[in-house]
């Protein structure tokens, strides 16, 4: 069974400086935003060598095609403990490998919404990171709409942010500001 994501702030790694220091951390789940293939492989070791659980965001990994081979791969050579994409086929194979699951969805007008509560429909993810964060009540909407957990994510800046997208029903806030990484 899939071991819930249980924490407010999910800390969203850019670069190896950043990894470091939440090696360290209090927190058990780690985004990894940036980096080169090769590097995939020992940094998840790292963080499980650490107790920490590695969400992959496999969209902007360089060198990797975000496609079900390419889940595939990070499945059974790498072994995050989840993925973010925007997606379809990539949330449906990460499913069938046992991975968490993370739909990103960028709501620009109600098109997209809509479209975008389509795709969950079909996809069925085991949460959805909604972008950007800062709209509490279509946060609101979404949770409401698909009864799926609901991460918040983009242009959350201020602890008032990230409360607010946590009073709408988000269960999280991805962000790579480090001084929230601080704010439990």
């Amino acid at each position: 069974m899939k071991k819930p994501i249980e924490q407010k702030i999910l800390p969203a790694i850019r670069n190896l400086k950043s990894f470091d220091l939440m090696l360290e951390s209090d927190y058990e789940w780690l985004v990894l935003l940036n980096t080169h293939i090769a590097q995939l492989k020992a940094i998840v070791n790292r963080a499980k060598a650490h107790q920490k659980r590695m969400l992959i965001h496999v969209d902007l990994i360089d060198g990797l095609k975000s496609d079900e081979y390419a889940t595939e791969f990070l499945a059974q050579e790498v072994q995050p403990d989840g993925i973010i994409t925007t997606r379809n086929n990539v949330i449906l194979s990460a499913k069938k490998k046992g991975l968490v699951s993370i739909q990103r969805l960028f709501l620009i007008d109600t098109m997209a919404l809509e479209s975008s509560l389509s795709q969950l429909e079909r996809t069925k993810p085991d949460y959805v990171e909604v972008l950007p964060g800062v709209i509490p009540n279509m946060i609101e909407e979404i949770s409401l709409r698909t009864n799926i957990p609901i991460i918040a994510g983009g242009l959350i800046r201020t602890t008032e942010n990230v409360e607010q997208a946590i009073a709408a029903g988000a269960t999280s806030v991805t962000t790579s500001r480090k001084e929230l990484w601080m704010h439990r």
